[in-house]
């Protein structure tokens, strides 16, 4: 195992106090915690997240001005624990209540929960938005029922700016779930991701192998077979995604994310080919999203998600600025 570490045990201290040594301008880790928090909260509905380490820049590198008040870290892909999610709903509450956006995994589930529960013990309002974006597989290694994956950045951006401009916790229910529905993402990967502690991949592929529909943290996918060029994965990708809206979507936005050990020049191969396809089926692209946003360590791969304009078109919310490490 090569990483640029120090003792695998201390990966995430160490990674937080590199984050807030870094932009100590936009972010601050709260005391005793694990939650980076946006300075100078203003008076609007709260937005946390979080998750376990190893997604990065997620769910950190969202946390700003126009998109998530506080993050929640927890160990490399491990649920935070309850208390610590009380904690950045406690410093996320200006009184107009706290949205918790959870990406679809049994442990974030039960435990946000749990936090949610204790929050309305001490009178804060929460509600909860889950993110279940992944359509290759259900009821999977991690979850019950489809996973949450890089689909959830763009509830953090929509909802963000929604909360910005004055939306209420109930009006952003609303809208998270509906936007939920409208958001799907499948995912492919060319070599597993390689956890510190653990110091070996999470799983097997051969130098000329792709499994198709795997998650974010090395959950297995629906198949498995020889590695083939771009157009041909984003075309069984869109095809995919295409044949699970009830209705082909009229208009898309479209966010093409890397695995974390995916080169920007890949990713733009198979955007340009994501696009072609698209132009292909009279479908009409108004947002393009290229990067890494919800990685798995160090796996190579990517995932497609769109997401349905035909009834709502949310490109103007997730055009405006907003002020972040990442996005």
């Amino acid at each position: 195992m090569k990483k640029i570490i120090n003792d695998p045990s201390m990966i995430v201290e160490e990674m937080l106090a590199g984050i807030v040594g870094s932009y100590p301008e936009l972010v601050h880790q709260v005391a005793d915690s694990r939650v980076i928090a946006k300075n100078n909260q203003k008076e609007q509905v709260g937005l946390v997240s979080g998750g376990g380490s190893g997604h990065e820049p997620a769910h950190a590198g969202f946390v700003g001005d126009g998109m998530l008040s506080a993050a929640v870290l927890g160990d490399v892909f491990t649920s935070p624990t309850p208390d610590q999610i009380l904690t950045a709903i406690q410093d996320s509450d200006q009184g107009q209540g706290v949205l918790l956006i959870v990406k679809n995994y049994t442990g974030d589930i039960l435990n946000f929960e749990m936090a949610k529960d204790m929050a309305e013990m001490e009178e804060i309002t929460t509600e909860i938005v889950v993110v279940d974006d992944d359509i290759a597989v259900e009821n999977s290694t991690y979850t019950a029922g489809k996973r949450g994956v890089a689909g959830t950045v763009l509830v953090h951006k929509i909802l963000g700016a929604a909360a910005r401009n004055g939306a209420s916790l109930s009006e952003l229910k609303t809208l998270g779930d509906a936007l939920v529905a409208s958001i799907k993402t499948i995912g492919v990967a060319l070599k597993a991701a390689t956890v510190p502690e653990v110091g070996k991949p999470g799983f097997d592929l051969a130098d000329d192998e792709i499994e198709y529909g795997v998650g974010i943290h090395g959950e297995p996918g629906y198949r498995r077979e020889k590695l083939k060029p771009s157009r041909e994965l984003a075309q069984e990708l869109v095809e995919k995604i295409l044949a699970d809206y009830e209705k082909t979507p009229e208009k898309v936005g479209v966010l093409i994310n890397g695995m974390g050990g995916t080169p920007q020049m890949e990713l733009f191969v198979f955007a340009n080919d994501v696009a072609k396809l698209l132009a292909e089926k009279d479908i009409p692209v108004s947002f393009h999203k290229v990067g890494n946003f919800m990685t798995s360590i160090d796996m190579q791969g990517l995932s497609l998600t769109m997401i349905d304009f035909s009834e709502t078109d949310h490109t103007e919310a997730l055009n405006e600025d907003v002020t972040t490490i990442a996005w």
